[in-house]
């Protein structure tokens, strides 16, 4: 049976597919919300208030966007608000037209030539999510869903509710800013490891 299929019989109320929509999306939500929130606990409170919702509104969903970007939506909006009711706290990117300038006149390293600099490296994987933790919801966001999640900026743009201009420019000053932010790092650990 396909998603279609699935979703007109959840509609109608049938509990076996709301159950096989629960399991399709149930582990991409978590991870999602996870990322965002970077807390098991409230990842897993996201999970339960997504489906709590989508069980609620599955007969208001009109199939304009797929399935999968209303459910996405619907977590990516319930951990952002998480976010704020626990007044979490994160750098703010400069948001005035000079940011762009001023990030892309600095000169960069080229990690990609380093073989030692491997993302999968326990500390550099830690510094990434510092950095990534720096970024403020509206960044992080578009940033998790387009480069973690992999998902393509119209469905960023569909999930957000943002043009798919504004996700690449957020996209853009995200990316810049991580770049800024962890060029200092590995520009010490290159200089320490050809030591």
């Amino acid at each position: 049976m396909d998603e279609k299929q699935l979703v007109e019989r959840a509609k109608q109320g049938d509990r076996a597919a709301i159950s096989e929509l629960v399991n399709t999306y149930s582990e991409r939500i978590y991870n999602l919300a996870l990322r965002i929130l970077r807390n098991r606990e409230d990842a897993e409170d996201v999970l339960q208030e997504t489906f709590i919702t989508v069980i609620e509104k599955i007969h208001s969903f009109d199939g304009r966007s797929g399935f999968f970007t209303w459910v996405y939506r619907i977590a990516t909006n319930a951990s952002l608000m998480r976010l704020r009711k626990n007044k979490m706290v994160f750098q703010q990117l400069n948001d005035n037209p000079d940011f762009q300038e001023s990030i892309e006149s600095r000169v960069f390293i080229d990690w990609s030539e380093d073989p030692s600099l491997n993302i999968y490296d326990q500390e550099v994987k830690k510094k990434l999510d510092e950095a990534i933790n720096k970024l403020s919801d509206i960044y992080r966001s578009v940033f998790i869903l387009r480069d973690i999640e992999g998902l393509s900026i119209k469905e960023t743009s569909a999930i957000l509710n943002i043009t798919e201009e504004n996700v690449k420019i957020r996209l853009r000053r995200a990316r810049q800013f991580l770049r800024d932010y962890l060029s200092e790092y590995f520009e010490e650990r290159t200089r320490s490891q050809h030591a």
